[in-house]
């Protein structure tokens, strides 16, 4: 509903003549004028920061006897080097090596652009249309003489660059580079957390909103948009909203049958955003009008669940004892067991920062012990098949003195936004 453009908007006044057209309008751009930007002050990554983190890699290469990381475009190269890029077919990467700056190689003709977003001292090697990037990136490492050691590959670094090495350098051991970028980036900052706990303000916020605006018939597209509105207004970006109604409920990641708000049936939000490139990740569920009896138990055994799940989220305890504690206690309720449904059929949390999911996750058999500033989502929903689902959702950060949420859970079905 909110994007309609004012065409299609004069096009619906001559079906509905005594609505007018500033009634149109007004319905398709709501009124936010009692919403504030919240981040205005948030404090976005510096150049300190940066290399305090190129430090912790080159630290953790030489405990692994890794020489350098290749990373393609994506959130750990922002992580590491503040560029913004894209992925396409023509190469772009940095390599951090064990000792000194690290170097980007990159286009020829990118390279202004690339020294835009550019936030470490780093060299710049450049390639033509004609060249092999990788033979680039290989001359980089015989020049600094590390050809002869292991390279470690980030893990969305794509084949064709890989491979592409490994030609270039027959010798060369490829290895993975997840003990040095895993351990990096698991790891929040307190400037981090700072980012982290804004966008998750803006999300509750928006609920807040958003929530009373509800109305019966709606699609999730209606509210969606609503909430959506609503993020941006507050400051937040790169918004997301994923909204399930009534039976789609109990599918975690929704149906495509068509669904729209109605009374006695659960609404369940699944909203985030991010702030300077740190994400927030938010779940709400709550029945429009009256909850049916089953609908209320259903709410309050996931209220619970989430506060076992903290409870077993203990400096030094394996991420996966998190996600065996909720398990048993829903199987003592019937539910399950194990993965199976009626129950909670996907891991109770995932890790997350500057991406939605990162490692590790909370599930079984995540050997990982938790450690201060590893951030967690947790959202152990009970999903009812042909029925209906409930998810509550709120993030967490290890302390050194245990969990602490970003967010506080709701305390009843009846006030779902706190």
């Amino acid at each position: 509903m909110l994007k309609l453009d004012r065409r299609h908007l004069l096009a619906g006044a001559a079906a509905f003549p005594l609505l007018g057209v500033s009634s149109l309008l007004r319905a398709a751009e709501p009124d936010l004028a009692d919403l504030q930007d919240l981040t205005t002050d948030a404090q976005p990554i510096g150049a300190d920061e940066r290399r305090t983190r190129i430090a912790r890699a080159q630290a953790l290469m030489r405990a692994h006897g890794i020489g350098a990381v290749l990373i393609e475009p994506g959130s750990s190269l922002v992580y590491f080097t503040g560029v913004r890029w894209g992925r396409s077919e023509r190469l772009t990467a940095v390599i951090l090596p064990v000792e000194g700056e690290p170097c980007i190689v990159t286009p020829f003709f990118e390279e202004p652009s690339v020294r835009e977003s550019l936030g470490i001292p780093a060299e710049v090697r450049v390639w033509q249309e004609d060249q092999d990037p990788l033979a680039v990136v290989a001359g980089f490492l015989r020049d600094r003489k590390l050809a002869a050691r292991p390279i470690g590959i980030e893990e969305t670094v794509r084949h064709f660059a890989v491979d592409g090495l490994a030609r270039a350098l027959p010798r060369a051991r490829i290895v993975s580079a997840n003990p040095v970028v895993r351990g990096c980036r698991m790891i929040k900052t307190a400037p981090e957390i700072a980012l982290m706990q804004r966008a998750t303000d803006v999300t509750i916020a928006a609920y807040r909103w958003t929530y009373p605006r509800v109305e019966a018939g709606m699609t999730p597209a209606q509210i969606a948009a609503l909430m959506s509105a609503a993020t941006r207004k507050l400051g937040g970006t790169n918004d997301w909203n994923l909204i399930l109604l009534g039976e789609a409920a109990a599918y975690p990641h929704g149906s495509g049958k068509p669904q729209k708000v109605v009374p006695g049936e659960v609404v369940l939000m699944d909203c985030g955003c991010s702030v300077q490139g740190y994400q927030s990740d938010v779940s709400r569920s709550f029945v429009f009008g009256t909850p049916r009896a089953e609908q209320r138990k259903v709410w309050d055994q996931v209220a619970r669940g989430q506060q076992i799940a903290l409870a077993a989220a203990r400096l030094g305890t394996p991420a996966g004892a998190v996600d065996d504690a909720v398990r048993g206690y829903y199987t003592s309720l019937g539910y399950g067991p194990d993965y199976r449904l009626p129950g909670l059929s996907h891991r109770t949390g995932h890790g997350i920062g500057m991406d939605g999911h990162e490692p590790v996750n909370l599930v079984r058999g995540e050997k990982t012990p938790l450690a201060p500033g590893m951030c967690f989502s947790n959202e152990p929903g009970l999903y009812l098949p042909g029925s209906f689902g409930i998810r509550l959702e709120d993030c967490f950060h290890m302390t050194e003195a245990g969990p602490k949420w970003f967010s506080t859970p709701p305390r009843s079905i009846d006030a779902p936004m706190g």
